[in-house]
């Protein structure tokens, strides 16, 4: 009774909130796999159909012959079903799995691999961390983190590479799992046909904070991509009010600096994201929470709280000084 219980419950659960769906498809090489999936699960159910229809089948003629039957003196190509194991348990699989193998290379892997650079205007460079995604636009030479842009119905070669550990970046309904190697760079296509946000995830186990390393996909479209790109290649806004000019020397002053890069400040490391235009992000800490005023505040006094054994400390700033560095950091647009 419980296990009949549990497989209506999981169902429901499954679709309270459909961020990861590879059964979705938004693009063309996600569709490919998601038919790749539909065949095989397809054949799957075929194959047991099959088995248990002989199963039966089987045990039909037994009872009528008497369970044990009555094998004696035929010899290894007389004896019943021994055709159809040869044939349906050893011929058809070695077949289908050849075939299967065949399709998967030719007209799925291959139309999965990224186009050549010379081949696309947009290339997007991603490099994983424990436990962000930092993002580059080579091209414009943007910077920003765990959200990617693109625009829609244009490939967009994805160069993925690892700081550390090996990670594996996936976007589900865009496209298969690729890994961020220590050791190479690996690439896939982006070609979203709609417009939207698309949640991926490191699918590599890559540390404590392995499931806190998502990343969003956002698919604008030509123009709106054009104007987040000119704004994210800006340096960022000098402070107006005396609240934000305060934060800012909190923050080059103190231990912000040395791990986050500002453009257009005096802060330029690089061991955490670069937060040049950090309020325009929807999330803090690769996904794990939103990006709001009081999130950001809470984020930079108590991360271990929210990420535990992430590499930014908790900052122990006093109320005033919290308050004017998240003022400076909420006007980075």
């Amino acid at each position: 009774m419980c296990l009949l219980l549990l497989v209506p419950a999981a169902l429901l659960l499954s679709g309270c909130e459909r961020k990861q769906d590879s059964l979705s498809p938004a693009s063309h090489q996600a569709r490919d796999i998601a038919s790749l999936f539909w065949w095989m699960m397809g054949g799957a159910w075929i194959g047991l159909a099959l088995v248990v229809g002989l199963l039966l089948l089987s045990w039909k003629r037994a009872r009528k012959r008497g369970f044990g039957g009555d094998t004696e003196g035929l010899k290894p190509g007389e004896r019943p079903g021994w055709y159809v194991v040869v044939g349906a348990g050893i011929v058809l699989p070695i077949v289908l799995l050849s075939a299967l193998f065949v399709i998967a290379d030719l007209f799925v892997i291959r139309t999965t691999e990224a186009p050549a650079k010379d081949a696309t205007k947009l290339t997007v460079r991603v490099v994983g961390h424990e436990w962000w995604w930092e993002v580059r636009y080579p091209e414009s030479g943007v910077v920003t983190a765990n959200e990617i842009h693109i625009p829609v119905h244009t490939p967009v070669r994805l160069e993925v590479k690892t700081a550390d550990v090996i990670h594996s970046f996936w976007v589900p309904q865009l496209n298969r799992k690729i890994d961020a190697d220590p050791a190479k760079v690996n690439a896939i296509v982006l070609d979203a046909d709609r417009t939207g946000r698309f949640r991926g995830q490191c699918a590599e186990f890559c540390g404590d904070q392995h499931a806190h390393m998502g990343m969003y996909v956002f698919v604008d479209t030509p123009a709106a991509f054009s104007a987040w790109l000119a704004r994210e290649g800006k340096p960022a806004a000098a402070p107006t009010d005396a609240a934000a000019q305060r934060g800012l020397g909190v923050f080059t002053n103190g231990s912000c600096s040395s791990c986050h890069a500002i453009r257009g400040t005096s802060a330029r490391s690089d061991v955490g994201p670069d937060l040049t235009h950090v309020a325009s992000r929807t999330t803090l800490g690769a996904l794990t929470i939103a990006n709001g005023r009081q999130e950001l505040g809470q984020w930079i006094t108590h991360s271990q709280r929210f990420k535990p054994g992430n590499q930014m400390p908790d900052i122990p700033l006093d109320d005033r000084r919290l308050q004017d560095v998240v003022d400076y950091l909420e006007g980075l647009k």
